[in-house]
């Protein structure tokens, strides 16, 4: 389910796209619908929830921040901005960053569904903003001791939204989806799509380009 929160007007010429991101699968989904950013500028920021928030609201709280921390460096510009929320009903999961904290996500999302929470930002030149919120629900299977350590020596899970990532080696836990693919990996594609076509910003016509 996505959510437009702020309508948009197109405007006219193209202008640069900066992705503020450090993601590789960001970049990589980009490039599947022939984009491929002028600039990629991550912001750093703290990303841990504000006392009472939501895991909605932390995920579109966070991909405006850092549309806005990285404007602040580069200037006008077409900034594209995304934050990755994974929460088993109110509870948010961490972007694992060590083994203790992977083998705690795995455990918790082991048999059960949770809430993939993608909210994107796309800031025009003109500092018009148009922000959307993806959410899609994942099912794993229930995971055995042997999975589950297998896993975690991997390291695939490493940095990533509830510690792990559904296009490696995790798809194997995934018994069903609902929702947008794209946005689990990290980008909602179609979403992404038509707020920088809505912008101005044209998308199709740099398909021809790219072939």
């Amino acid at each position: 389910m996505s959510s437009a929160v702020q309508g948009v007007t197109t405007t006219t010429g193209s202008g640069r796209l900066v992705l503020a991101s450090a993601s590789p699968r960001r970049l990589a989904l980009l490039k599947q619908i022939g984009l491929t950013p002028d600039e990629v500028v991550p912001a750093e920021m703290d990303e841990q929830p504000l006392r009472d928030e939501r895991p909605r609201q932390l995920a579109v709280r966070l991909a405006v921040a850092k549309g806005r921390s990285v404007s602040s460096q580069v200037g006008p510009a077409f900034i594209l901005s995304a934050d990755t929320v994974v929460a088993v009903g109110r509870r948010m999961l961490p972007k694992a960053e060590t083994e203790a904290e992977a083998r705690t996500c795995l455990q918790r999302l082991s048999g059960r569904s949770h809430d993939v929470l993608t909210a994107i930002a796309v800031q025009a030149p003109d500092g018009r903003t148009v922000q959307r919120l993806v959410e899609s629900r994942v099912a794993f299977k229930r995971l055995s001791h042997t999975e589950t350590e297998a896993y975690i020596a991997s390291g695939e899970w490493r940095g990533k939204a509830g510690g792990y990532g559904i296009q490696g080696f995790a798809a194997a836990f995934v018994s069903h989806i609902t929702g947008s693919y794209s946005a689990i990996v990290g980008l909602p594609l179609h979403e992404t799509a038509a707020a920088l076509e809505g912008l101005g910003y044209p998308v199709a016509r740099r398909w021809g380009a790219s072939a």
